[in-house]
């Protein structure tokens, strides 16, 4: 990994969630790539390989949703550690990649903060 911040990628399609996630990224002082779908999300995975984090939405339009994205990271990119969050479902665990963790929404920021905090050490 190159000198400088941790990057993690957030991928939301509500553009008010991904400003608040962002937000709480970079207070925790890591440095935030946005994507507002899958596509987006793969294509900045596959330019950047300093991405150590994915924080991903399950509901979002495009050719996949969280979940599936979640399980084509953790298929390409096994290093990336993964942070599934949603508002709508409550995933089973066997329904998470390997190291995957889920969090509800509305979310405690405080909770994603230590949880990305944990991941990224």
């Amino acid at each position: 990994m190159t000198a400088g911040r941790t990057k993690i990628l957030v991928v939301e399609d509500e553009p008010l969630l991904l400003m608040i996630a962002v937000e709480i990224v970079e207070d925790a002082g890591f440095e935030a790539i946005e994507a507002s779908d899958a596509d987006q999300a793969i294509a900045l995975l596959e330019s950047d390989p300093d991405i150590v984090i994915l924080w991903t939405d399950i509901d979002m339009p495009s050719s996949m949703d969280g979940l599936k994205l979640a399980a084509a990271v953790r298929d390409r990119w096994p290093p990336i550690e993964i942070l599934i969050v949603s508002g709508k479902q409550c995933p089973d665990t066997d329904e998470l990649p390997e190291r995957g963790v889920f969090i509800p929404k509305p979310y405690d920021s405080r909770k994603v903060t230590q949880t990305l905090v944990r991941m990224a050490a």
